[in-house]
């Protein structure tokens, strides 16, 4: 091939600019005024939150925007509310009726999780061009449904291959423009992945509980245990809780950090929109680890307080582990989506905590 014909690319770091005095001042508002209007400015909120993320986050010096309209959100989640409050009610006085209902809501559950995942990405928009997805009833039942069903009867071994599935599913259905995501994911990865977890699930397990005997040794051997009056064990609760709470958090997140950086690096590296953009993700398991750690320390300390901190902390260190790599006929992508307005399955989804993401 000639050199000189050959494509040219270009690779950019994932910017975000997000300041956490700015979001702070946006989310104590969207409280605030959500418990004042009693959850029906729930749908602004969202909408304010998503468009200052995507607002500060940029490729290739161009942001992202998030499109939708409250009204779509707010009218979705009526629906979806009012859904949900008849499938408690039915359960509560009708449980044979309520049965029925959860047996509906199953063969219901891949339209919602396709409606919820074609609305995300309908109302995302890079250099004027939406994203989409285009994932059929028939696989997303297979994939959601039948998939982890089978994982039961293999007592779960076969649940990275399920997860693997899960995400190449949602992946391979969106698009960008008139361009589909292509991606290859290995199962073997998920497994390693899955694998390195119980390892180290195992092994803090035994840490945890060498560290906890060794510590009631100790308190027992400076303590008169038969004289020790409640003042005592008071004293003793309140040291040992905050220690095995640390424990807790920290084997929390070197699992989820191990997880998380793993699958993520595996499927950017395996993903591509042809002709368009490659991905790369350079964050490590211990790196992840410590972004979870010291995120879950800090909103429990402050009591919650710190969510604002943690949460542009955190989309700041997934920009900067970030790359894309792009194409020099990214620019002939062409915008052939039709708009879409419905926001209701994305808001049943969040009613009945169908909590769809790719890793």
């Amino acid at each position: 091939m000639d050199l000189n014909t050959a494509p040219q690319t270009r690779r950019s770091q994932v910017q975000f600019a997000g300041q956490t005095g700015q979001f702070f001042s946006i989310w104590i508002v969207n409280i605030v005024l959500t418990v004042l209007t009693l959850g029906i400015y729930s749908a602004w909120a969202k909408v304010r939150t998503h468009r200052y993320f995507y607002s500060n986050t940029s490729v290739d010096g161009h942001q992202f925007t998030y499109l939708a309209n409250p009204i779509q959100i707010l009218i979705g989640r009526i629906i979806a509310v009012v859904l949900f409050a008849i499938y408690v009610g039915s359960v509560q006085f009708v449980p044979i009726l309520g049965l029925f209902i959860m047996l509906i809501a199953l063969f219901l559950m891949p339209w919602v999780i396709n409606r919820s995942m074609r609305f995300q990405h309908r109302m995302t928009s890079y250099r004027n061009v939406r994203f989409g997805f285009n994932g059929s009833y028939g696989e997303a039942f297979l994939v959601f449904i039948i998939f982890p069903i089978l994982s039961v009867f293999t007592l779960y071994l076969l649940v990275p291959w399920v997860m693997k599935k899960i995400n190449s599913y949602i992946l391979n259905n969106i698009t960008y423009g008139d361009r589909k995501v292509e991606a290859t994911l290995s199962t073997t990865d998920y497994y390693v992945a899955a694998l390195l977890v119980v390892a180290v699930s195992i092994g803090a397990m035994f840490g945890f509980a060498i560290v906890i005997g060794i510590g009631a040794a100790i308190f027992g051997a400076t303590v008169d245990m038969a004289n020790l009056d409640s003042a005592g064990m008071s004293t003793a609760a309140f040291v040992i809780a905050p220690i095995t709470a640390l424990l807790y958090i920290g084997m929390f997140a070197l699992i989820t950090g191990i997880y998380q950086a793993r699958i993520r690096a595996h499927n950017f590296a395996n993903s591509e929109i042809k002709d368009v953009a490659k991905f790369e993700s350079t964050i490590t398991e211990m790196q992840f680890a410590r972004l979870v750690f010291f995120n879950l320390i800090a909103i429990g300390l402050s009591l919650g307080l710190a969510y604002p901190w943690a949460k542009i902390r955190a989309a700041r260190y997934l920009a900067n582990g970030t790359f894309v790599e792009i194409h020099e006929n990214a620019d002939n992508v062409i915008d052939d989506m039709t708009s879409d307005q419905s926001a209701i399955g994305e808001e049943i989804a969040e009613v009945f905590d169908l909590d769809i993401a790719i890793t």
